[in-house]
């Protein structure tokens, strides 16, 4: 295996690019393939970057929390609220249409 100035990495014959190899990296990662054992990402450090960065992002993302709409209840009880409160008379008369600010 050599890596060439032009980023191309040959193993054997077969010249693996930079482009080749990003363009597999999608199934690469769906598949949670091992890429430490990569042959391309061993002589290509602008990959290997790459990866680490997405790697990093992946995780990342994991420690997002899911965000939930709030549940019709929560709506309901905004709505019953706006009707009941006396500074909204003469304002929407549709409560599920906020007036607005300052009016």
């Amino acid at each position: 295996m050599t890596t060439r100035p032009n980023g191309r990495t040959t193993v054997g014959k077969a010249i693996m690019t930079c482009a080749d190899f990003q363009e597999r990296l999608p199934e690469l990662f769906e598949t949670k393939a091992d890429l430490s054992a990569d042959e391309h990402l061993k002589t290509c450090e602008n990959c290997a970057a790459l990866v680490r960065d997405l790697e990093y992002i992946a995780q990342q993302a994991k420690l997002l929390l899911p965000i939930h709409d709030p549940s019709p209840a929560v709506w309901e009880n905004i709505k019953s609220a706006i009707r009941n409160d006396p500074d909204t008379k003469g304002g929407s008369s549709n409560p599920s249409v906020p007036r607005p600010a300052g009016r």
